[in-house]
């Protein structure tokens, strides 16, 4: 049977702000991407978050970020490259001594966001993530678009590269993503992002947002868990995706099978 990876981010609130149904997600998909302290999160709600995330046996990673909690992440924020190696080493040390207290282990790092986004695009973000990552366990998978620079940077450490597509985001017609400051980048109806993901798992293909046809290699698909609709969207690719043959697995898992 073939399977692919459903993973979401999680853990996104801070304080008495609850971002999402965690809990609910946690029961849908293989791999959690836990907010490590800098967009979203705090110790109680990473501590909480692993917990509930090895009681399901879900494979836990660090969602690295800008140190921006009134933006969530989402905003670019000029840093330089001993800046921003200390933050992944900080979050994902933190992340880590949480699911070892909680009885799990992080196995792999997803950028969140704006640092998503610049250092799939910029070589120096993306060799100072990827170093940091490295240099505090090379054992770690690192989660990214296909062919963009954390991939590649990735593959220069030596580090295993995940490829990542997105369910519930509009794809531009050379396979990056639709800016979140435009109408329709996000996408909400359950049955129709089903249905996308199943053809991008098992056609490689996605539809862009001018109507050509992108490829998309993934192993691994996100569904945002800060969605209003996430967890009706992550239950609709999970039933169809079983429908259809397609088994749900960590890649973590996987591979190591």
């Amino acid at each position: 049977m073939p399977t692919i990876d459903l993973n979401s981010d999680l853990g996104e609130g801070f304080g008495a702000w609850i971002a999402g149904d965690d809990d609910a997600m946690l029961d849908v998909v293989s791999s959690a991407n836990i907010a490590c302290g800098a967009h979203a999160g705090d110790p109680t709600i990473m501590l909480a978050t692993c917990r509930a995330a090895a009681e399901r046996g879900v494979a836990v990673g660090a969602h690295v970020a800008y140190r921006d909690l009134l933006g969530f992440g989402r905003r670019p924020v000029s840093v330089t490259p001993d800046e921003l190696y200390a933050e992944v080493v900080h979050q994902l040390g933190a992340l880590t001594a949480a699911a070892r207290v909680a009885g799990t282990a992080v196995t792999y790092v997803k950028p969140h966001g704006a640092l998503y986004n610049t250092a799939c695009a910029d070589p120096v973000q993306a060799e100072t993530v990827v170093r940091a990552v490295a240099d505090v366990d090379p054992s770690l998978s690192v989660l990214a678009l296909p062919g963009s620079e954390l991939v590649l940077a990735a593959e220069r450490h030596g580090l295993r590269a995940v490829r990542e597509a997105f369910a519930d985001r509009a794809y531009e017609p050379d396979g990056s993503l639709v800016s979140r400051s435009r109408p329709g980048s996000v996408l909400h109806d359950p049955d129709e992002v089903a249905a996308r993901v199943l053809r991008m798992v098992t056609e490689g293909v996605a539809t862009a947002v001018d109507g050509s046809e992108v490829r998309v290699a993934a192993d691994s698909i996100c569904v945002h868990g800060d969605s209003p609709d996430a967890v009706a969207m992550a239950r609709a690719i999970r039933t169809l995706l079983r429908e259809q043959g397609v088994g749900i697995t960590a890649f973590s898992t996987a591979a190591a099978a």
